[in-house]
């Protein structure tokens, strides 16, 4: 049985088998022992006289066990159960000279180090928990409102973003690339004809699908090739990316709403003793802090903040005016000062507007068409496009989307203005041909919705492997 199951029970002298890795061996008798179901560890008390010697002295922190007994009332405190061991099986030991994850206090930077192990530590067993939970959440949500989940595809031709930070997929010798007759690089002789990368996001796949199921999803990974080593990004996360046909800017932001407020919903139920846990490590984290940098919220106080609070919307123009006239920027204390409207809004400006403004998420929509891609639908004011951004306490923006331009003539026309080639984007502006209709949809990263529900300050530490620069370990 799993542990998480043998802690519920009522003890009745059961005769149980668990399988597990110990976390602390003392006085040659009680082992805790965990089998990542579930935060808490098993209890097993051994008969130290009737136990070989040999065999106790290779049970150590890290051993994988396999105990048979009974389960019965726990003599001690700290635990209703315990099992009263009849029978040990050695599954792997664990040098304890050599094993890394002691029964003590690890710094994350030593963790990351050790990212093949560090789920064996409660802090990361919880944070992996909550990211599966959240997962499924994500696919139940879609699911029950009818969406299909479509795959699109890793390697593409297309740049989604247009911010050119992708990485190449290429088969051709690095050391004596083919070469064309003007001194490029002959990507005809490539493995797919043409220059390819990894994704930055399945959005315009998935508008395609859209334009023919009506209502679809994608939930899988993607890469940025930015030299960035902040506690927001990774070169490879996971994006979550509805794309919904005959929605409008309005239907956008009341499914972005909803849909985060279902899967927040969803931890806050199914994910009780590991948000507890996570809360109180996140209030020792922010007690360590200087005062004026620390969260006025718990952790789980800050996700019912996001479930039960209705979120604001307001434009990029009103907010512009209340950041200018706000008390941080006529006093210079903005790190980037707001001057004119057109500016690219900064995390900081994002989190005042959340938690000193507002007090409450916050939905800005209409940015200026420049600072945006040009997928967005123009406005009549020919300078904003149909944009939205969910701005969260503590974290800024989350969620960015937009109504999609729908018009081939306007879209045609953003595409020549931005420098994109048209030819690699025939099949995108096929759509707009072909039985065009109002489009909508946004992108959510998963690894900051899950750095949100844990409580975890760096995005490192909530994806099992990080990819950043100059690190590609495990």
């Amino acid at each position: 049985m799993k542990i998480a199951q043998i802690l519920q029970l009522e003890p009745q002298q059961q005769a149980l088998t668990v399988q597990g890795w110990v976390r602390t061996f003392r006085a040659n008798r009680f082992i805790a022992l965990n089998d990542g179901s579930c935060l808490g560890n098993l209890q097993c008390v051994i008969d130290f006289e009737q136990t070989e010697e040999s065999l106790l002295k290779k049970i150590s922190t890290g051993a994988a066990l396999s105990l048979s007994g009974k389960l019965v009332a726990s003599q001690g405190a700290g635990q209703k159960v315990e099992l009263a061991v009849e029978k040990i099986s050695l599954l792997g030991a664990a040098d304890p000279e050599e094993y890394p994850i002691q029964p003590k206090k690890h710094s994350l930077e030593f963790l990351r180090e050790k990212a093949h192990l560090r789920v064996r530590t409660s802090t990361f067993s919880a944070v992996m928990r909550m990211r599966s939970a959240l997962a499924f959440a994500v696919h139940q949500f879609f699911q029950q409102k009818g969406f299909y989940y479509v795959n699109t595809p890793v390697i593409t031709g297309s740049d989604a973003e247009g911010a050119g930070e992708m990485f190449r997929v290429t088969t051709l010798d690095p050391k004596n690339p083919p070469q064309t007759d003007e001194g490029h690089i002959d990507y005809s002789q490539d493995f797919f004809g043409k220059e390819t990368n990894l994704t930055v996001s399945g959005q315009l796949e998935a508008e395609t699908y859209a334009l023919g199921l009506g209502e679809v999803y994608t939930f899988g990974p993607t890469f940025r090739a930015e030299n960035s080593n902040t506690t927001r990004h990774l070169a490879e996360f996971w994006m979550i990316e509805p794309e919904m046909a005959f929605y409008d800017l309005n239907d956008n932001m009341d499914l972005a709403e909803a849909f985060i407020k279902s899967v927040l919903g969803y931890v806050l139920e199914h994910c009780q003793e590991d948000l507890a846990f996570l809360d109180e490590r996140f209030q020792k984290e922010e007690q360590a802090k200087p005062q004026q940098q620390r969260s006025s919220m718990g952790l789980i106080e800050k996700i019912r903040f996001v479930v039960d609070h209705q979120f604001i919307r307001i434009s990029y123009t009103e907010a512009i005016e209340i950041l200018k006239n706000s008390s941080p920027n006529k006093k210079k204390k903005f790190t980037y000062p707001i001057d004119d409207w057109g500016v690219d809004l900064q995390s900081e400006h994002e989190r005042y507007l959340v938690e000193k403004h507002f007090n409450c998420p916050v939905i800005l929509y209409d940015y200026p068409a420049k600072i945006k891609a040009f997928y967005m639908r123009m406005n009549d004011d020919q300078k904003t496009v149909r944009a939205m951004d969910i701005l969260f306490p503590g974290i800024g923006e989350i969620v960015g989307g937009s109504q999609r331009e729908e018009r081939l003539d306007v879209l045609e026309e953003r595409i020549t203005a931005m420098g994109i080639d048209k030819k690699e984007l025939w099949w995108y502006l096929d759509l707009r041909k072909f039985g065009t209709a109002p489009h909508s949809g946004f992108g959510l990263g998963f690894e900051r919705l899950v750095q949100f529900a844990t409580g975890m300050g760096n995005i490192r530490d909530v994806i099992p492997f990080p990819r950043t620069p100059q690190n590609a370990s495990f």
